[in-house]
């Protein structure tokens, strides 16, 4: 019987290192800072951590902050568009793993997600600029091809 990793409170959780797209490591390699969970965040703390992640590369991470906002903004209007936008930076790990078949499907989800905040965009965020880069990336992996993605700007 193998001995699952488990936090504080028994919990089920991995704790094998990571490399910067999430990919657990050999336990006791050298891997990345994984992001602490739960934490709550004000939705400018949020799109400034996930963009500095976005920006260094590391949209696995980026997708973490994104769901501690998600998660912890259950009774809010703008919970939606957290999960989307998680499931934007899930895409783009996708397609920077060379997962096209996934990184079309989460971005797509994603882009779609966020649909009905694009008349009006809160906290600043460019959900237009989003949803074509999302769809442009998630068009490029049905090619087949091995994208490149870079990441996206968050707020206008």
């Amino acid at each position: 019987m193998s001995r699952r990793d488990r936090d504080d409170e028994g919990r089920a959780r991995n704790a094998r290192p990571r490399d910067g797209l999430g990919r657990p490591l050999p336990y006791g390699s050298d891997g990345v800072e994984r992001q602490p969970e739960g934490v709550v965040r004000t939705p400018a703390q949020t799109l400034a951590e996930a963009q500095r992640l976005l920006d260094d590369g590391k949209p696995f991470h980026a997708h973490e902050v994104f769901e501690d906002a998600w998660k912890t903004s259950v009774y809010q209007p703008d919970r939606e568009l957290w999960r989307g936008l998680a499931q934007l930076a899930v895409g783009l790990t996708h397609a920077a793993r060379g997962n096209n078949v996934g990184a079309v499907s989460l971005l797509e989800r994603g882009a779609a997600n966020i649909e009905p905040f694009r008349s009006e965009p809160p906290h600043g965020i460019d959900v237009a600029g989003l949803q074509e880069w999302a769809r442009s990336l998630a068009d490029e992996a049905k090619q087949r091809v091995r994208v490149s993605p870079a990441p996206p700007r968050l707020t206008c």
